[in-house]
């Protein structure tokens, strides 16, 4: 098997994971906690984490997820899932120069609002947090509307997963997404997919 994915799925391992998944990759997942969820991560009886060497020598940064595609080793969630789709083409890949760029547009996107909905499903100032999306909200319902219900394409790309992952966070605040009916939809279609809900089954297996 030449594609690992390092890091548990508890994690931004997500959205690699959703993407290979979707481009039927067949894929060997090397569970990588994170070392703060550990009691003693330097233990030796602790499990593969990111502080211990093992995984140092394959990320230096001590982050998940990367990955090692037949001796290619990338890290970065985004990176990786533009990085699979690129590699494998089909419909959830970019299919010209615009395209491509709005799949990294929508992606880059994500990043700016990622704090605030984290804010929400950790319940820290979730509140706060919830009101500052309000625009951004606004922004992508108008854009999906607008663009049929999908980001680039009209249809089912890279740049949702990458998306949708982020705004899976704020999902606790209800009345965001009842004031983005096109938000609401949209996330709602793309976790019916099969490989996004087989991909949530072997993360909801996992010890929380």
């Amino acid at each position: 098997m030449s594609l690992k994915l390092y890091g548990v799925l508890r994690s931004r391992a997500t959205r690699p994971a959703w993407t290979a998944m979707e481009l039927g990759l067949d894929f060997e997942h090397v569970p990588v906690i994170q070392a703060y969820r550990l009691k003693d991560p330097a233990a030796p009886d602790a499990p593969l984490n990111t502080a211990s060497p093992a995984f140092r020598a394959i990320n230096p940064n001590g982050l998940i997820p990367s990955i090692d595609d037949d001796g290619f080793i990338l890290h970065e969630s985004l990176a990786i899932s533009l990085y699979l789709a690129r590699k494998h083409g089909g419909p959830l890949a970019p299919r010209d120069a615009r395209e491509e760029g709005l799949v990294a547009m929508w992606s880059l996107w994500g990043m700016g609002i990622e704090a605030d909905c984290l804010a929400i499903v950790q319940k820290r100032d979730a509140e706060a947090a919830a009101a500052r999306l309000q625009a951004p909200f606004a922004v992508l319902d108008a854009a999906l509307a607008g663009s049929g219900g999908h980001l680039v394409g009209g249809r089912f790309t890279v740049a949702d997963i990458n998306l949708a992952e982020v705004i899976r966070y704020a999902q606790p605040a209800r009345a965001l997404f009842e004031a983005a009916p096109a938000v609401q939809a949209w996330i709602a279609a793309c976790q019916s997919r099969p490989a996004f809900q087989a991909m949530m089954k072997r993360r909801e297996a996992e010890p929380a």
